[in-house]
Order: C-alpha cells, then structure tokens, then sequence
C-alpha cells in the first residue's frame, strides 16, 4: 500500500457541487478496534449534500471527507475481520477515497450474490430504515407503512424492507414514471402525488399505522389525517420544511407518537448494536431474495461533483453511486 490516496475534497470547505476535487492525500491509518478498506464502492447520500454545503458537519473525531458508507477488501483486520475479507461498512465520513478506516463492529460480509458495488448501497439505507420504520416506528407483519420520497435511494429500500416483513406499503412520489417505479419494486399502492392527495388516497385504503417522512413542511398534517389509531409518525429529513403546526388535540385523540432520528451522530457502541441487529433481522432477507439494491447510476470517484449534481437533479431511482 503506498501512504497517499486520491480522496474527494470540498475545495474552499464547502460549496456547490462542482467545489468536490479528486486531490491526493495521506492514506488513514486504523486505530485500535479499526479495520482498514480498499475501497472499490461507495454511496452517494443526501447528507453529503448537506455537509458539502457546511449544513451538515461530521461528527467529533470522523474524517472531513464526505462519505458514509462504502464496500470492499479489508486491507488491515481487527475484531472478526481478516486481511482479505470482503465487507461494506457504515461510516461517519471518508467514504470518497480509495482507502477508508472504520470501527470494525460496524462493517458487515457482502451478502452472497452482492457485487462490492450493490454492497456499497446497503448500509445507510438499510441502518437508517431499519431504526426508523422497524425500532422506532416499531412496524409489524400486518400493518400498513407509508413511504414518502419512495423512488429514493431510502425509499426503494423501505419498501422491500416492509413487504419483507410482511407490511403493506402505499408509496408516494412526484411523477407517474415514479409511482410505476415504486409499484415495480413491490408497493400495494403508489400515488403521485402532483395528481392525487396521498391522504385520501390513505384513508381509502384503510389508513397507515407508519409513516416515513423525508419530506415534513405540509405532508405532516396530512400524514396525521392519514394515520390510523395509535399510528406512529417518524422522521428522517424534511425537504419540505424544518417547521411544522402540531395541533395538539388531533395528535391526542389519534393516540399518533411523532418521532424522529439522525444515523451519524450516533456513538459507536449504538452504532455496533445497530449493525448485528442489521446483520440478524435484514441480512437473511437480502439472501432470500427479498431485497435488492437499486443502483440508478454509477459515476468514477474523481467524478463525484457529477455525481452529486445528478441526485440533486432529482431524477434517480435508488442509488447514485461512486466507483473508486
């Protein structure tokens, strides 16, 4: 392994898109309970659009480099990792480089029959649905989840997560070409929302006992039309805006609960509890087929400002993702 690296920088320290450089630096060295990655796939996120803008900083002690998941060859082992061993991994940054070091718990094996590029598309998406919609939302064979933004790379991902468990899902996206895209990857109802009001369309169909919102601004107030008795409301994002009305007395006779979490904040230790609940509950569903990764469009790491122009485009379907 030669000291040096190409990673992706944000010149000037944040900026628009075309701000991210390939430039050559110091290759990371794993610290105690670290293991080392060759990287061959890393994901594309929103959170990195907001960190490249200065909105979203990384937590104490990660690397400055975006990048929050990535697949691979380890290249130093710890723990149960071995050089050789191939891993996708959850991390706190550094995903856009060659190399990358992270706290072992926190890698997983590449499901067999996964490339290192599927691989590299699991861990925010699935980490992050799986504590929303499964711990905190606590989603149950039977029940019904609505998924907003449902051709993202976390919506295509919560849908086959919830059919897996045995939910139904009604899905919500801009566009017909959208909707028939998340019907394809398995939701009992998809609404485009540019032609049709998802809360009647909720309500219609029985109502929702979950909903995962992206989106926040004015879908929270349908989304609590649209929930059922005792219906968990929870949020990862709000593209629509941060700010909502509570109407307090709704949320009460809906016995609703409004919820809510970030991933990379999250200290280490919850971070490997996370990942072997992961690895018990979803990995199992990936080998019998259930879930799938989907990969929209791949682009070289040096290519990373085209990369994230493209997801703030808006019109992919899955995963925007970097090959390095």
């Amino acid at each position: 392994m030669t000291e040096t690296m190409t990673a992706i920088v944000v010149e000037g320290g944040r900026g628009p898109a075309e701000n991210l450089k390939a430039e050559t630096i110091a290759r990371p060295t794993p610290g105690p309970g670290q293991i080392l990655i060759k990287v061959e796939a890393a994901g594309v996120n929103r959170p990195d659009l907001a960190q490249r803008i200065g909105a979203y900083p990384p937590p104490p002690g990660a690397p400055e480099t975006l990048g929050l998941e990535v697949a691979g060859e380890v290249a130093a082992g710890a723990g149960r990792w071995k050089a050789g061993d191939k891993v996708c991994a959850l991390l706190g940054g550094g995903g856009y480089a060659q190399y990358a070091v992270v706290d072992a718990r926190h890698a997983l094996p590449i499901p067999q029959g996964l490339s290192a590029l599927e691989a590299a598309a699991l861990p925010e998406t699935v980490f992050t649905v799986f504590a929303n919609v499964f711990e905190h939302g606590s989603l149950k064979a039977g029940e019904t989840l609505m998924v907003h933004g449902a051709t993202s790379g976390i919506g295509t991902t919560a849908i086959q997560m919830a059919k897996a468990a045995g939910a139904k899902v009604i899905a919500t996206g801009r566009g017909a070409g959208k909707a028939a895209e998340a019907k394809r990857l398995g939701a009992d109802v998809s609404v485009d929302v540019t032609t049709e009001d998802f809360a009647e369309v909720a309500k219609a169909h029985g109502g929702v006992d979950v909903i995962l919102d992206m989106v926040g601004g004015d879908y929270f107030a349908k989304g609590l039309d649209s929930l059922k008795t005792g219906g968990r409301i929870v949020f990862i994002a709000a593209q629509g805006g941060g700010e909502v009305a509570l109407p307090i007395f709704r949320l009460m006779m809906k016995r609703a609960v409004v919820t809510g979490s970030t991933l990379r904040p999250r200290d280490a230790d919850e971070k490997a509890r996370l990942a072997a609940a992961v690895e018990q509950a979803v990995w199992p569903w990936i080998a019998a087929g259930k879930l799938k990764p989907q990969i929209d469009r791949t682009f070289p790491l040096d290519e990373a400002a085209a990369a994230h122009a493209y997801l703030e485009g808006g019109a992919h379907v899955g995963k925007v993702m970097l090959l390095a």
